[in-house]
């Protein structure tokens, strides 16, 4: 099963291969966007900035949305599950559309958020093996407000209730970093391989 892991061009990609790779995957990280429409699975991962990362991701923003429409297996953690979106307050470029919502600003007296933080969540079956209400790894300072897709999981930071993990046909969002949140995380990550490979 092998994971093609999006570069932005920005950060270190070293936690979330190492991560996917123990939960049994094979990766490769690309750093030419051109190449990510024929990938089999997608992550897009925790790191960067909105605008930036959709900078790079613009030229080829409409064929990855149609390969996410398609239902390829994909993933989006903090940054890259913000992107999935329409827009964000911290940058003017759009995002990839994919899932009708606008990322907003944390309303909290300390941003960013840094540590681990309670996740509520329903039986999905990406939370398979772990208990709700179990705490994992943030580090943020925007959340996501969908209009569509399924809410599948929720947190609370300063005055703000947020979704915290979403699913549209065969994409997950996570706010959190399950890559650098111990062994919760990577049964997440576990499920994740384990559900992309099934669609394969």
């Amino acid at each position: 099963m092998k994971i093609t892991i999006a570069d932005y061009g920005i950060g270190n990609l070293h936690s979330i291969r190492k991560g996917l790779e123990k939960a049994g995957a094979e990766t490769e990280i690309v750093s030419d966007m051109r190449l990510l429409p024929d990938a089999r699975c997608l992550v897009f991962p925790g790191v960067g900035a909105f605008g930036e990362a959709m900078r790079k991701l613009g030229p080829v923003k409409e064929l990855i949305r149609e390969r996410l429409e398609a239902g390829i297996p994909a993933l989006g953690i903090c940054l890259g599950m913000q992107i999935l979106l329409d827009a964000s307050e911290e940058a003017e470029e759009e995002g990839l559309g994919f899932i009708r919502g606008k990322v907003r600003r944390l309303d909290a007296d300390r941003i960013p958020q840094m540590g681990w933080n309670d996740v509520i969540f329903s039986n999905d079956r990406i939370f398979e093996g772990v208990r709700s209400g179990t705490q994992f790894y943030y580090a943020n300072s925007y959340v996501c407000f969908p209009e569509e897709g399924e809410p599948i999981a929720e947190s609370v930071y300063g005055r703000t209730r947020f979704v915290s993990a979403l699913k549209k046909k065969n994409t997950y969002g996570f706010q959190f970093h399950p890559e650098k949140s111990s062994v919760a995380g990577l049964r997440v990550l576990r499920n994740f391989v384990e559900f992309a490979r099934r669609l394969s």
